[in-house]
């Protein structure tokens, strides 16, 4: 909230071949009570911009600390869930595919999933980007949230709250004058959370005449919501 101080800490917990797990600590403190709490924790993994074709091979970590040694043993066990998770993924919506995607369901209260569709557009400027000229993947993240927000919102008639991002992945960069192009649509709902996907696309001028889009990133954003009481609302039911 306005007034509190956040601090965020971050730190290389292992390195790979050629790319490492980043710890990323988010604590909020409170000026006038003096307490402090953690908001967030994530992992990011980061590859180094090779300079020519090959890729940068990292040197390893060596941890410090118990702590350290720790975060350095589970982020092995981290990658290998992430990388579990999307070759489950793949093979899910490939079957899918073959599946056709005709809805079955008889539920008559549930509420159309299209209601829930959002676009949005922006266009990267210089702000928005790093000096490699890439657009910084926080402010990608940050135009994700808003877009997958107003989606949540139209179930629940409120101010949705993000509590997770899952699987937030980048399929490629994306620069300085690229349009940008944000999709959210509700998946799901589970009484009282709801998840939205978001698939971003990008183009630069050229593209975007031919309608030729990147597919940069895509990531499932869970939200829940309260009423003024403070009390968790239940979302209704949907059907795609």
């Amino acid at each position: 909230r306005v007034g509190q101080i956040i601090a965020i800490r971050t730190k290389v917990n292992r390195a790979f071949k050629t790319s490492m797990e980043v710890g990323i600590k988010v604590t909020v403190q409170d000026v006038l009570t003096n307490t402090e709490k953690i908001v967030s924790v994530a992992y990011a993994t980061y590859v180094a911009k090779p300079v020519g074709a090959e890729k940068v091979e990292l040197k390893p970590v060596e941890p410090l600390s118990a702590e350290d040694q720790l975060e350095h043993s589970l982020a092995i066990e981290r990658r290998r869930i992430r990388l579990g998770y999307a070759q489950v993924f793949q093979k899910l919506m490939q079957e899918s595919s073959k599946e056709g995607d005709d809805y079955t369901g008889e539920e008559e209260d549930a509420v159309s999933t299209e209601h829930t569709h959002v676009q949005s557009i922006e266009l990267v400027l210089p702000p928005h980007a790093n000096h490699h000229g890439n657009t910084f993947g926080g402010q990608i993240m940050a135009w994700m949230q808003t877009v997958a927000s107003i989606s949540a919102s139209r179930l629940c008639r409120s101010h949705p709250i993000l509590k997770s991002v899952n699987m937030f992945k980048f399929w490629g960069p994306s620069f300085v004058g690229d349009r940008l192009v944000f999709n959210a649509i509700v998946n799901n709902t589970f009484h009282n959370s709801v998840e939205v996907g978001v698939r971003v696309e990008a183009y630069n001028c050229e593209e975007w005449i031919k309608d030729q889009p990147r597919h940069i990133n895509s990531a499932f954003l869970i939200f829940s919501a309260v009423n003024d009481s403070g009390e968790l609302l239940t979302f209704p039911r949907v059907k795609p």
